[in-house]
């Protein structure tokens, strides 16, 4: 069974940082692309920052994220991170990891991801 399992969220200050990890439990999962997505209470989902498997093309972020957060991959690992510094309040959202199985100009769809993980708390406080 595809699984995606995130970790590393968790309660930080305003201007601290969190590292999340994104483990696909399959190999065959490293083609395509890794996207980072959240969701605040009575928000709806949207796109933080994707990055290609294959490296082809440089990772994509969010306008509110660029600058602040690192996407890397770790392809022996099959592994993903999402490196978040300088953390503000407004980042404060369960975060999700998920699979895209093209890279490509529609990668900030969520309609483009076929695999999701479970999601992870992030809490910034001010």
């Amino acid at each position: 069974q595809v699984q995606l399992v995130e970790s590393g969220g968790g309660l930080v200050q305003a201007g601290g940082s969190l590292r999340l990890s994104c483990a696909a439990s399959l190999r065959t999962l490293t083609g395509g692309a890794m996207g980072w997505f959240r969701q605040a209470p009575g928000k709806v989902r949207g796109f933080v920052a994707a990055i290609s498997w294959r490296g082809g093309g440089d990772p994509d972020y969010a306008d509110s994220v660029k600058g602040r957060f690192t996407i890397s991959k770790d392809n022996a690992e099959h592994t993903v991170y999402l490196q978040m510094n300088s953390l503000k309040p407004e980042d404060t959202a369960v975060y999700f990891c998920a699979h895209a199985p093209y890279w490509g100009p529609r990668i900030r769809d969520r309609d483009e991801y076929d695999y999701w993980g479970q999601g992870t708390q992030v809490t910034v406080s001010s």
